[in-house]
């Protein structure tokens, strides 16, 4: 009860004598609540990994520090518009630089009532300004296939020709040093890639860019600079990749890629790209078109980022495309009619045939075919059933001609002369009475057979 009752008092006792303090810097003339606070001084500088640490001296007399003391550090990297404003209690503060060749910052202190925020007394600003050569310009890095890791920079012009640059980081309390440097036209090392390596969100990457003097082999500068796995990830292709056509659309889905962290479907967002059209962005992991002219090609790519768990800025590649309307998109969509009308013609048919079954409706429908009587059978194989057939007429003989009609006399051996004839033919001996209406005449020459 008692420390209840005095600590009250002792902070309206502070109080009456600050106030004392400022009633006296007004009779001497110096300006209200900055007299009898004195600015920190000696600022200076220390490098320390990743950055460097600004420090200075506090100039706090003793029997302020019985209120809180606080510092008010801002500071603006060199080629940059960018403001950094931090109040902190230690009289020093890590600054990453980034690649900026240096900052201006400026500290002042500030007297808080003890348990409170109420400015009491606050000294001026003292400025400072940090310098240092940077020979390196435009680093980037992107990670692809979750295990591999790239970066490049350029050099600047006014970078010294003897040096040399090498590139390593660390991640996850560990470091790992370039496994392939790429290098220009002048054998600077301008890039390097690293291979199967793997990280571990949310564990940042620092990496280090040390500057190499070649002429002693010593270390002229080193340049930091940190990221975060996930924001500098190129994802992959979206994965199985389709199409499905559904009452006169297009329903494209697919899955979203590997990735490093997190893999909820709410973390991506998708592009998907039909040819001439603008792409589409969307959170789902699927997207209907409807087909407006079933005829025309068409063809589908998608592309993915994270943008809701992390923010990145880098689009995956576009997937392979698949076409719509392709040779065998088109059999499809012209088969779609054809089958709506054959189906119900063949479901038809099976209902016929399963009723014919039924009631036994084949057995009328495909009665066998009777076999003729044994009389007629007999009747048929017998000759008299060949001479009601027409006279065949008499085959011709090459070279031969038949004349009809007319009488010769006919031929027999001792009429008959081999050696004498000369025609190629072969000749038939024929009776008298099958020679008495005949004759035979060569197509050039009539031959008379009783010469």
């Amino acid at each position: 009860m008692a420390y209840c009752t005095i600590a009250p008092v002792v902070k309206m006792l502070n109080l009456i004598w600050y106030k004392m303090l400022i009633s006296v810097s007004l009779a001497s003339g110096e300006p209200t609540g900055t007299a009898p606070l004195m600015a920190p001084s000696d600022l200076r500088v220390s490098k320390h990994w990743p950055g460097v640490i600004l420090s200075w001296n506090s100039n706090v007399r003793e029997e302020m520090e019985m209120n809180d003391v606080k510092y008010v550090l801002t500071y603006t990297f060199l080629n940059s518009t960018k403001e950094v404003k931090e109040r902190c209690s230690e009289t020093e503060k890590k600054i990453s630089l980034n690649l900026y060749p240096g900052f201006v910052a400026k500290v002042k202190t500030q007297l808080l009532l003890s348990g409170t925020r109420n400015v009491i007394m606050e000294s001026n600003w003292t400025e400072f300004i940090y310098t240092t050569p940077v020979y390196i310009q435009n680093l980037s890095c992107v990670i692809y296939n979750i295990s591999n890791l790239n970066c490049t920079w350029d050099i600047k012009t006014e970078a010294p020709e003897d040096v040399q640059y090498f590139l390593s980081y660390r991640h996850n309390k560990r470091d790992y040093e370039c496994q392939l440097h790429y290098k220009n036209i002048n054998k600077k090392n301008t890039g390097c890639h690293f291979k199967e390596v793997y990280f571990i969100p949310p564990s940042k990457i620092k990496l280090n860019i040390s500057v190499k003097d070649l002429r002693n082999n010593l270390g002229t500068h080193t340049y930091y600079k940190a990221f975060i796995p996930q924001r500098i990830e190129k994802l992959n292709p979206p994965n199985n990749v389709s199409i499905a056509l559904e009452n006169g659309s297009i329903r494209i889905s697919w899955k979203h890629p590997p990735n490093i962290g997190s893999s909820k479907r709410s973390c991506f967002i998708y592009q998907v790209k039909i040819k001439d059209l603008k792409p589409t962005e969307t959170r789902e992991e699927e997207y209907v078109y409807p087909v407006h002219n079933p005829m025309k090609a068409y063809s589908v790519q998608v592309r993915a980022k994270k943008k809701i768990c992390i923010t990145n800025k880098l689009w995956s590649d576009w997937s392979e495309p698949v076409f719509i309307n392709d040779d065998n998109t088109m059999e499809t969509l012209l088969h779609i009619p054809v089958l709506a009308c054959v189906l119900p013609v063949i479901s038809f048919g099976i209902f016929l045939i399963f009723i014919c079954r039924r009631y036994i409706c084949f057995s009328v429908l495909f009665m066998a075919i009777p076999s003729p009587p044994v009389k007629i059978k007999t009747w048929l194989d017998s000759d008299e059933a060949h001479w009601q057939k027409e006279d065949d007429p008499v085959p011709k003989i090459p070279d031969m001609q038949i004349i009809r009609d007319v009488c010769v006399v006919p031929l027999t051996e001792k009429y008959f002369n081999p050696n004498e004839m000369e025609m190629p033919l072969k000749l038939e001996l024929a009776t008298w009475e099958d020679n008495c209406h005949k004759s035979i005449r060569n197509k050039d020459n009539l031959v008379n057979l009783d010469s």
